[in-house]
């Protein structure tokens, strides 16, 4: 369960499908985005489960422990009152090497599982972590809450769209807290650029931009074969349906196939967008345009990609490049804000004003364990920051960007 990293564009599961409308998503989830954007974390929404004993700490499982879910293991594990108790991979020496990096961290050796299920039967863990290949999260979210484990999961949520509106239900029948790791919602840089933009300072701001500039190596064309030892691949394939092992497919390029991920719009743009989205207060978009290139095969999502996040009043433009070093405003992964006053520019390194009668500005690490600390404490209090429809928000930007570049059409929200 290890985790990341044409010109024809074809046809796939999310043709007509739009999800909930817009009006839906307003009434239903965007009441609690505005206490994001005030205060980064604030907790709003309880769950019916009694608070979790103070003095014990929070027991969480972390399923997917490579690139991405090797350092939120490690990171879970420094806070205190949290222990990182088991750890899930079907790739086993993935799975040991963190094991035994937690171990040597803490003192204490986590447990190893091959399924993920054996984790969520265990009655002693009170959480999950999910840091997966996309095409996993659905499944996995699923079958964690009707087991009772509260989730915090590595977005994008889902793969898809369906996927995303069918977990809503499944979530709020179980009253579980899902955590989507949108970590710079816990950065204080990122609560005061929201509160300086949201007190006037820039003007009447009306666009955002956000982006995400990399230079990726090229996928080159290799045979299917074998799969590698210790690994067993019809696991990792799970819900996506079994084929021959390719290594172009599995570490470090499934995000570029769309039975797996959603590309690199799914990587950075569920971050990326949420800070856009939260700082012009707005939620679903009235309509959707993208244009993009994909690069030659075997890779099948786009290369290049300019999304319009059309809002009547306002709009969210999306670009990325994943064949280039410099990104707009000289930032390689930022979001800006375009004010008749000035530019805001943030990003996971701080934030600055340009342009302005006035700069101002701070930058600081960005330390992801402050969000953290959030989810576990909502699990120890059931006093919640993470609202599903707020978070899922940006999730659900990507998907339609995908799918308007997809089906190289408009698409229309009502």
């Amino acid at each position: 369960m290890s985790d990341h990293e044409t010109s024809k564009r074809p046809a796939g599961p999310l043709a007509g499908r739009i999800g909930v409308n817009r009006r839906q998503f307003l009434g239903d989830g965007a009441r609690t985005a505005a206490g994001a954007v005030a205060g980064g974390v604030a907790f709003a929404q309880s769950a019916a489960a009694g608070p979790h004993d103070q003095d014990q700490p929070v027991r969480l499982g972390v399923i997917g422990v490579r690139h991405q879910g090797r350092p939120l293991a490690k990171s879970f594990a420094a806070i205190e009152g949290c222990r990182v108790t088991s750890v899930c991979d079907v790739d086993a020496s993935v799975m040991t090497r963190t094991a035994r990096e937690l171990a040597e961290q803490s003192g204490v050796a986590p447990g190893i599982e091959s399924d993920y299920r054996r984790i969520l039967d265990a009655p002693e863990i009170d959480a999950i972590a999910i840091a997966t290949p996309d095409h996993w999260h659905a499944q996995m979210i699923r079958d964690a809450v009707e087991a009772g484990k509260d989730v915090y999961v590595e977005p994008p949520l889902t793969r898809t769209l369906a996927e995303l509106d069918g977990l809503s239900e499944t979530i709020e029948a179980n009253d579980r807290i899902v955590c989507v790791g949108l970590s710079q919602r816990g950065s204080t840089a990122f609560a005061e650029a929201m509160n300086y933009l949201r007190s006037g300072n820039i003007g009447h701001v009306r666009l955002a931009k956000a982006w995400a500039v990399n230079m990726r190596k090229p996928i080159p064309q290799r045979a299917d074969s074998a799969e590698p030892n210790g690994v067993d691949y019809a696991a990792w394939l799970g819900p996506s349906g079994p084929r021959p092992f390719n290594a172009n497919r599995f570490h470090r390029n499934w995000s570029s196939f769309w039975d797996y991920g959603c590309g690199e719009l799914g990587l950075w743009g569920p971050h990326l967008l949420d800070v856009a989205a939260l700082g012009l207060g707005v939620t679903l978009p009235t309509r959707v345009t993208a244009a993009g290139l994909t690069a030659a095969p075997p890779q099948e999502t786009p290369d290049s990609l300019n999304v319009t996040y059309d809002y009547g009043d306002r709009i969210i433009q999306w670009e990325h490049r994943e064949w280039s070093r410099r990104g707009p405003e000289g930032r390689n992964a930022a979001v800006a804000f375009y004010g008749t006053k000035g530019t805001l520019i943030l990003d996971r390194g701080g934030w600055k004003v340009i342009d302005g009668e006035a700069t101002a500005g701070r930058s600081i690490g960005f330390d992801p364990r402050s969000y953290l600390r959030s989810f576990l404490e909502s699990i120890r209090s059931r006093q919640t920051a993470f609202d599903y429809e707020s978070t899922s928000l940006s999730t659900r930007l990507c998907h339609l960007g995908n799918q308007a570049f997809r089906e190289a059409r408009e698409i229309r929200i009502g």
